[in-house]
């Protein structure tokens, strides 16, 4: 093979490692995590992180699925449409010049509305665990006088069990598909609520997607430390069992999510803040988002 070849194989293997490293830290598993439910050893998943590992397709599929992200994402970079847009592109390929027309006609009209009346009086709280969305949550929730709910505790109500058991026993797939059904109970039984949202939200494009049509969506944010130290203080070791690198692995799945985070429509620092100062400062945000 000639050095050019080589140098080609190289860089792709390297870019290849560097797209299962981010969507593993978007997903928020650990590579202890991902080697269990891929049956791919945790050792192999290092040297393909780090773009020394040429795996076959039949590898790469067990790694892609286990993420539940696609294969051909994984492989090529190149994103595939989220289902519900791929959905909607399917049926407007058969609708005539005209009927086009109409649609973005309408398409237009909506986006002049902005999504405020189908946001109503919702505020959803988006960002990483330890940025302080429970507690600003629901002091948020008593200055507004509506109900304050937390995404995760009603998942966890409708399974009977915690997170962690859902995750070990029916995997990241079905908590998603939990998570999307309790999304839309609260949007179906409450106009008015403040909602603390997983961290992991932004994971699953549709039901991000949807979070960002039927709320008002503020990212609570706080330095990597500050978020480890909060859980920490908490009685939650979870982050520094086993996991020497636990600092690294955060301030990873940080950026590989800020995008994301960075789509709600008001951003909240906490750092360096006191409790009370970062509530006056959310409900101010709050009652600008409620008034538009």
């Amino acid at each position: 093979m000639s050095d050019r070849h080589s140098d080609e194989t190289a860089r792709q293997l390297s870019a290849l490692g560097a797209r299962v490293r981010r969507r593993r830290a978007k997903r928020g598993l650990s590579r202890r995590i991902l080697a269990q439910e891929s049956g791919v050893s945790e050792r192999y998943l290092a040297q393909l992180e780090s773009g020394a590992a040429n795996p076959t397709v039949s590898v790469l599929r067990q790694v892609a699925d286990a993420m539940d992200v696609d294969l051909a994402e994984l492989a090529t970079g190149m994103a595939a449409p989220p289902k519900r847009l791929a959905a909607i592109i399917d049926r407007l390929t058969a609708l005539s010049d005209s009927e086009l027309a109409q649609v973005e006609a309408g398409l237009a009209r909506a986006a002049d509305g902005n999504g405020v009346g189908q946001r109503a009086g919702r505020i959803a709280l988006v960002g990483l665990r330890g940025a302080g969305k429970t507690t600003l949550g629901r002091r948020l929730a008593e200055d507004l006088g509506v109900p304050f709910i937390e995404l995760n505790r009603l998942i966890e109500q409708e399974y009977g069990g915690g997170v962690g058991e859902i995750m070990a026993l029916n995997g990241q797939t079905a908590f998603r598909r939990y998570e999307r059904k309790m999304l839309q109970r609260i949007i179906d039984e409450h106009t008015e609520a403040v909602i603390s949202t997983a961290g992991g939200i932004v994971s699953e494009s549709d039901t991000y997607a949807h979070l960002l049509e039927r709320c008002h969506t503020i990212w609570i944010q706080a330095a990597p430390e500050e978020h480890m130290a909060r859980v920490i203080a908490q009685g939650d070791l979870r982050p520094m069992a086993r996991n020497k690198d636990a600092m690294t692995d955060l301030e990873t799945i940080l950026d590989s999510r800020a995008a994301e985070y960075g789509r709600a429509q008001q951003r909240l620092m906490t750092s360096g803040d006191t409790i009370p100062q970062s509530a006056d400062k959310l409900r101010a945000l709050a009652q600008n988002l409620l008034q538009h």
